[in-house]
């Protein structure tokens, strides 16, 4: 073979690759937060609908859409049962999505039924009252619900056995008070707990960090405690207290992340699981992490989904320890 067509050859090789590696991303990316539009779901997606463009692993914008009902499980089913094998189709998890799958909340699925992508930071569990409530620390919430829980109206993300219920029925249990006889309102994510709390029609709302930090920096909303091990190092977050300082024992480490249908192929989720791991790695996305007050957690992969699945059984234990399964 002469030069010439040695390099005809070359120009069609490395075009032969540029298609493979073009045709390798997704169509139509999209990812679903399931839920209404403003809380952590939210946050998730768009996080990585502005990541994934600006570190120029996509070359079009992910769409972000929104799939509310059961806190994640109508965007389980419909993807599992629906799209099953849509490659360009990402969906928002949190650890309340996996405390639901350990009670069986999704329905006929389990922790097994998809693929489990990344995660890509954590926020922490917390309690937040209007800035003018009567409620100034953990402690005066406490007793006005030893005093009378009835009275006191709750805001958390789903029904009893939620992420949201687990938090404030672990601060009355360390209070000696029945979890059952706090008085719920059911809402559909952090974005209905801030507006419903705004709005008047609940007293407290049991929710996260990155979901608050918008409303408590318009001074709109205060947080009681945050469920982290030590105060957290954010400026405007020094100042919050964590439930451990204030004489209760618990943390609470809200994680999120993304997974896909259960029937994505193996080429298809190596492209992914590639993009996500440059992506974790990169100062750029860490400048926008914490943007959204979120903190480091970054997995992938198989790793990932080992923590899933131990994750998920650690919930079912507690799930029992307070009745909620068998």
């Amino acid at each position: 073979m002469n030069l010439s067509m040695r390099k005809i050859a070359l120009a069609a090789s490395v075009l032969l690759f540029t298609g493979q590696a073009l045709a390798d991303e997704p169509k139509r990316p999209e990812c679903i937060a399931p839920a209404s539009p403003g809380g952590g779901f939210d946050l998730t997606c768009k996080l990585a609908q502005s990541a994934l463009v600006n570190e120029k692993l996509l070359t079009k914008p992910m769409r972000v859409t929104y799939m509310p009902g059961g806190v994640g499980a109508v965007a389980y089913n419909a993807v599992v049962a629906q799209r099953p094998a849509d490659a360009g189709t990402l969906v928002a998890w949190s650890s309340g999505s996996l405390l639901n799958l350990a009670q069986g909340k999704f329905g006929r699925f389990d922790e097994t039924n998809v693929r489990w992508l990344a995660a890509v930071g954590t926020s922490y569990g917390a309690i937040a009252v209007k800035s003018d409530s009567p409620y100034k620390t953990l402690d005066d919430l406490v007793q006005a619900l030893k005093k009378d829980p009835s009275k006191v109206v709750i805001g958390s993300g789903g029904t009893v056995g939620s992420q949201d219920w687990m938090q404030t029925a672990l601060i009355a249990k360390a209070a000696g008070i029945n979890p059952r006889d706090l008085r719920y309102v059911a809402l559909e994510g952090g974005g209905e707990i801030a507006t419903a709390l705004l709005g008047g029609h609940i007293q407290v709302g049991s929710t996260d960090i990155s979901d608050s930090m918008p409303h408590i920096l318009s001074g709109d909303m205060r947080l009681l405690a945050v469920f982290a091990d030590k105060r957290l190092d954010e400026p405007e977050m020094k100042d919050i207290p964590t439930a451990r300082e204030q004489g209760y024992d618990i943390v609470w480490p809200v994680v999120r992340g993304f997974y896909l249908g259960p029937k994505v192929s193996d080429e298809d989720y190596a492209w992914w699981k590639a993009a996500f791991d440059k992506l974790l790695a990169s100062e750029d996305f860490a400048k926008l992490r914490d943007q959204r007050e979120l903190f480091p957690f970054a997995m992938t992969g198989p790793e990932l989904d080992t923590y899933v699945k131990k994750q998920v059984a650690d919930y079912k234990v507690l799930a029992r320890e307070f009745g909620l399964i068998q």
